[in-house]
């Protein structure tokens, strides 16, 4: 399988007005192959949010470099090429919902590329169905619940047909609800149209169904695998200030008490399974 996105190297600096500059990233490495759901977690600080910016050029290495689809970053003349590449949904949707109807603020984008309305329509349509909201097309954004404005959101990117969708802590502003409904969207994009999804969070349950977890603090990758490595408790992650899901902890409570529970059990269904 290759690799969407590589990066070498990595280090950035934010230089604040009258004082030092501060590194964000310090001398980091990492492979994103195509079609994986990467999970990027650790704690407040750690630098997640300033890589995810660099992965569709929006921050440029100060050192190092970000490749995608063997372009760099730091090539002005590859800057178009990779935000159609890379596609980026941030924290509050509201910042990315632009127009008055559902239907018109996941065209607003391909119209700005003038793409031809018929194919606008096509993709539109595509868009709004994968997420969920094909019944909500001629609604007004305002009025849409906070798990359909993300969706809305990721329509709008997903109809750029981006070959990696970078989402950077997409449910941290949403009930229960509607973390669900943006996680299974995230799911359905990455297993039915083969896009690399790249998830910050801060939702521990929310890595579980993740192919890998990477682990970043102080501006470096500390730990990286898949989520029965991450969450065997081999890892210290509390020692992060990470918190761990609820069915791991309760595996390791049990094996503390000398049952022999497999460290790889992740969810409820597992579990049950194993004790009865």
């Amino acid at each position: 399988m290759s690799n969407i996105i590589e990066i070498a190297g990595l280090t950035y600096h934010y230089q604040f007005e009258g004082e030092e500059k501060f590194k964000a990233l310090d001398d980091l490495y990492l492979q994103i192959p195509e079609g994986e759901y990467l999970a990027l977690i650790g704690p407040n600080g750690s630098g997640k949010s300033t890589l995810a910016r660099h992965l569709n050029a929006l921050l440029l290495p100060s050192e190092g470099r970000v490749m995608v689809e063997g372009l760099s970053t730091s090539g002005e003349d590859n800057r178009y090429e990779i935000r159609k590449l890379v596609g980026m949904v941030f924290q509050n949707p509201d910042n990315q919902i632009v127009a008055t109807t559902v239907e018109e603020d996941v065209a607003f984008g391909l119209e700005n590329l003038a793409i031809p309305p018929e194919i606008i329509r096509r993709r539109v349509a595509d868009a709004l169905e994968m997420v969920g909201l094909a019944n909500l097309a001629h609604h007004a954004p305002h009025l849409l619940s906070g798990g359909q404005k993300q969706r809305l959101a990721i329509a709008g990117v997903f109809a750029m047909q981006p070959r990696c969708l970078v989402l950077d802590e997409p449910t941290a502003m949403l009930d229960p609800r509607g973390r669900r409904e943006v996680l299974e969207t995230l799911k359905r994009l990455n297993h039915n149209e083969k896009i690399t999804v790249v998830h910050i969070t801060h939702f521990m349950e929310e890595t579980l169904e993740a192919d890998r977890i990477v682990i970043m603090d102080k501006g470096r990758v500390v730990h990286e695998g898949q989520p029965s490595d991450i969450f065997s408790g081999a890892i210290e992650l509390e020692d992060l200030g990470l918190e761990i899901p609820s069915i791991p902890r309760v595996v390791q409570i049990l094996r503390q008490g000398g049952l022999n529970v497999p460290p790889g059990i992740l969810d409820v269904n597992q579990l049950v399974s194993y004790l009865c």
